[in-house]
This record gives structure tokens, C-alpha cells and sequence, in this order.
């Protein structure tokens, strides 16, 4: 832009110099983006540092983003009211029988879970303290237990109601509808993937087995599970038929868990409401602070047009959509490994939402191949959410099991590959059920 101090690549420089510089400081992400922005605010005439603080308020100002906490409210109600409990009885009638049984009903739980709570950080904690222990006392190995709960949290992330679909939703103006529809059959192949990883794991290392339950055990668990069941149903056939938006999906979450948690498993009181309460505060209070730091350093991004010159080479590769596919997705795992998914869409997704468009990427396509390489960084290094939960709550350092949640993410490269190459995969469900969202 004209009349600038800054050249978009002396912006760049400065922005991304400056964040990566704290990050290796150690400094928390968040603060890190909003620090990253000050000297350009500050330098630059036509700005001023009053406008990151503008900027940051910008982007609470959204009612789409009220359902960040409220989804993070169903998922602790969940763990403190007696749902969780039910489901894990369920995964273990469903699951159990398998071979690694214990960590097979791990995976299945993630999948009940992430089809309700849509946070991958509290799936991680909950299952930590769930699982962890209990596996390594029935002979798992300590690494392939944390392991297997981290990765598998991830789920949480591409199974609807997915958080990070709803941020995408709202910032890149796609149907949330479509993409919670896209992301079933991904979320789904993934579990499998996860769970012929453990059936590997339990047959080369002799990992338990559980003896099956019978029909009898499978129907009970199920019919105690039901109410909890219908979560999902509720929160995406409401979108998906108008009943609500996804904000107002997400209060009708929290309602509908605590219904469940009081009135029919009568688990919870004035304590856990308490604590549940709290806890999400907490939780809301990092996500809602990286999105709006975020905002400011993607509001620089675009004001400097860093966006068309960083793409400028790019576009003219004459790629195709699988190539911009398997660009994409390479983006967002680099960032991934750096990044909160949130800040990552923020920045990352609007930068490349173009490049998305000049090859005729379907925008729920480039969405879906987005969210889930994000769910990579949730558990690679150095940021590596869920496997940080999980160590945190185990008492051992990240390193200690790096090598086992490497091998597991293997097969959920391959899902990823397959999905860029076959669209189908994600687009399958939105074209049949809302071909009129995916116009």
C-alpha cells in the first residue's frame, strides 16, 4: 500500500521474525501474536497501537464465537454429570472384545465424545485422567497409553459439532451445516485407522483382551446411553433443518447435557455445576484471547497485502486442485506444529482461501483438508496440545512418548491423502443430505 514505512515483505519479516523469536522464548502463543503486531502498530503513521486493542475487541464482537465456551460448558458437564461414565460402558460392550480392549474403547469413547463436546483439549484431559492409569495397570505400556489418548482426541476437532468448524464457518463464510456433514466419513476413517493402529500394537505386545459381553450387555449399555446419544442428533439436525444457528446449537448443548446430568442420571449438583463452570471459564479464556490476537495479526496480514505476495509464485505453479490440496495441507501441518488451530485458520485460512478459489477447490473440501492437517499439531511438538494434556496428567516429559503418537498419526496421513485425492470422501454427505448449502 502506498505511503506505507513498510514493504509487505519488511512486514512480513517483522511480523513472523517477531513471533517466531517469542515463541522460542517461550513465550504463550497468544501473547506472542499480539506482541508480533506492536512495532508495526507502533511505527507505522497511519496506525496506531490503540488499533491492536481495537482489533482484538473486533473480533469478540461475534455472536458465532458464543458457542466456543458454551461447546466447552457441554463438554465438562458431560465429564462431571455421569455421561461420560455411561459411554465408556458403551464403548467397552461395543469395542471390548477386541484385541487392546481397553485402549480400543479409548478410541470409541473419542468418537462419542467428539460428537458432542467439538473440543479436542477437553477430550484430551478427561480421557487422560480416565484412561492413562487404568491402561498402564493392566500391563500397556506407559508411552503407547499416552499415546493413544492423545491421538485420538484429535477426533474431536472433525467430528461435528467440530469449534474449529464453527470458526471457519463464521471467518471464511462457509455453510457450518456443510462442514459438519463433511466431516463424519473423515472422523470416522480416522477412529478406524487409530483403531487397526491398536490392534497392531495389542497383538505384537500382548495386550489384553476383554471376553464379549453378549447382546444382552450391548442392548442394556446402549438403552442407558441413549439420552446421551441423541446430543449429537439434536445439535446437527437442528442446524441442518433451521431449527437454530450454530451458537444457539451449542446453548441448547449445555442445556440438554445438563438436563441429562440433573433430572434423569442425577449426578450432578451445585459442586459440579461449580466446577464445571469454572473450568470452562479457563478453557474459554485462552481461546477467546488467541482469536483475538490472531485478528490483529491477520488484520496486518491483509492490510499489507503479505497474503498476494506470499502467493504470488504459488499460483502461477499451475498445481490443479489436488496439488493445491496436498499444498494446503502441507501449510497446515508446518503451522500446525506451531499454532493454536484457532490463530492457524485465522492467519493461515484466509491467506490461502484464494489459491483455494483459482484452482476450484470446493470451499468445503479446502475447509475439511485444513481442519483436519490442524489436528496433526494437536499432537506433534512444539505446541502439541493433547499430547501435552496427556503427558501433564501421566507426570512424564513430551519426548517420553513421541515415537508411539508418531507411528499413530501414519495411518491418519494416508486418511488425510486419500481425501484430498478423493473429495467424494468429505463432499459425499453434504451433496446428498444439502446439495443446496454446497451451491
Amino acid at each position: 500500500m502506498t505511503g506505507n514505512v513498510f514493504t509487505a515483505g519488511e512486514a512480513a519479516s517483522i511480523l513472523f521474525g517477531v513471533f517466531f523469536v517469542l515463541l522460542i522464548l517461550r513465550v504463550p502463543v497468544a501473547f506472542a501474536l499480539g506482541l508480533a503486531c506492536l512495532p508495526l502498530f507502533y511505527f507505522e503513521p497511519r496506525l496506531s497501537v490503540m488499533a491492536l486493542a481495537q482489533e482484538t475487541f473486533n473480533a469478540y464482537n461475534s455472536f458465532i464465537l458464543l458457542a466456543v465456551p458454551f461447546f466447552l460448558l457441554t463438554a465438562n458437564l458431560m465429564s462431571v454429570g455421569g455421561i461420560t461414565n455411561r459411554l465408556v460402558a458403551l464403548s467397552r460392550s461395543l469395542v471390548g472384545w477386541m484385541p487392546g480392549s481397553l485402549a480400543q474403547i479409548n478410541v470409541m469413547l473419542s468418537v462419542f465424545f467428539a460428537g458432542i463436546s467439538g473440543s479436542s483439549t477437553a477430550d484430551a484431559a478427561s480421557q487422560s485422567k480416565i484412561f492413562i492409569d487404568a491402561q498402564t495397570r493392566e500391563g500397556y505400556d506407559l508411552s503407547f497409553s499416552i499415546a493413544i489418548t492423545a491421538v485420538s482426541a484429535v477426533l474431536a476437532v472433525v467430528m461435528p459439532p467440530s469449534i474449529l468448524m464453527i470458526v471457519w464457518g463464521g471467518l471464511i463464510s462457509t455453510s457450518i451445516g456443510a462442514l459438519y456433514l463433511a466431516g463424519v466419513i473423515p472422523a470416522l476413517l480416522i477412529a478406524g485407522a487409530q483403531m487397526a493402529t491398536v490392534h497392531v500394537y495389542a497383538v505384537k505386545r500382548g495386550y489384553p483382551t476383554y471376553p464379549w459381553e453378549g447382546f444382552r450387555a450391548l442392548l442394556c449399555a446402549l438403552w442407558i446411553s441413549l439420552p446421551a446419544l441423541f446430543t449429537p442428533f439434536i445439535i446437527v439436525g437442528g442446524i441442518l433443518l433451521g431449527w437454530f444457528t450454530a451458537t444457539e446449537s451449542a446453548c441448547v448443548a449445555v442445556l440438554y447435557s445438563a438436563l441429562l446430568s440433573i433430572i434423569v442420571y442425577r449426578e450432578m449438583g451445585a459442586k459440579e455445576v461449580y466446577g464445571a463452570l469454572l473450568e470452562t471459564g479457563k478453557l474459554a479464556s485462552v481461546a477467546l484471547f488467541c482469536i483475538g490476537t490472531a485478528s490483529a495479526f491477520g488484520w496486518l496480514l491483509a492490510y499489507y497485502k503479505i497474503p498476494q505476495v506470499l502467493l504470488a509464485d504459488v499460483t502461477s505453479w499451475g498445481l490443479g486442485a489436488i496439488g493445491v490440496g496436498f499444498f494446503i495441507a502441507f501449510v497446515f501441518l508446518i503451522v500446525g506444529c506451531f499454532l493454536d488451530a484457532i490463530p492457524a485458520i485465522i492467519i493461515v485460512g484466509t491467506v490461502l482461501e484464494p489459491l483455494a478459489k483459482s484452482a476450484s477447490l470446493h470451499p468445503v473440501h479446502f475447509a475439511i483438508i485444513a481442519i483436519v492437517s490442524l489436528a496433526f499439531g494437536l499432537v506433534t511438538p512444539p505446541y502439541g496440545l493433547c499430547l501435552m494434556v496427556s503427558c501433564a496428567v501421566a507426570g512424564v516429559r513430551l519426548r517420553f512418548a513421541l515415537k508411539d503418537t508418531l507411528i499413530m498419526l501414519v495411518p491418519m496421513v494416508l486418511v488425510l491423502v486419500a481425501m484430498i485425492i478423493f473429495p467424494d470422501i468429505a463432499l459425499f454427505l453434504p451433496k446428498l443430505i444439502v446439495p443446496h448449502l454446497m451451491k
